[in-house]
């Protein structure tokens, strides 16, 4: 679950409202995977993390893979191992 803090607690000064069409069963399991209390909480988190994940992406193509770094399954090897 992605910790979203209180709608009170946020400074909305830059929001611009809007009227889309949801389908209710993707926004109560955005609503369910963010723990949002409110369907506006859960678009802003998701939101959010789409944005994220857009500017981790851009970063990895920037700056390519590490080089020797061990791959998830030597990892879990590793992990195993202990």
């Amino acid at each position: 679950m992605i910790p979203y803090p209180e709608e009170s607690s946020r400074c909305y000064d830059d929001t611009v409202k809007t009227t889309i069409d949801i389908p209710d069963e993707e926004l109560e399991e955005v609503m369910r995977n963010t723990g949002a209390t409110t369907k506006r909480a859960a678009v802003v988190t998701a939101i959010e993390e789409f944005n994220r994940r857009c500017r981790l992406r851009s970063l990895a193509e920037r700056f390519g893979r590490l080089d020797g770094f061990p791959s998830r399954e030597a990892l879990l090897r590793l992990r195993e191992e202990r």
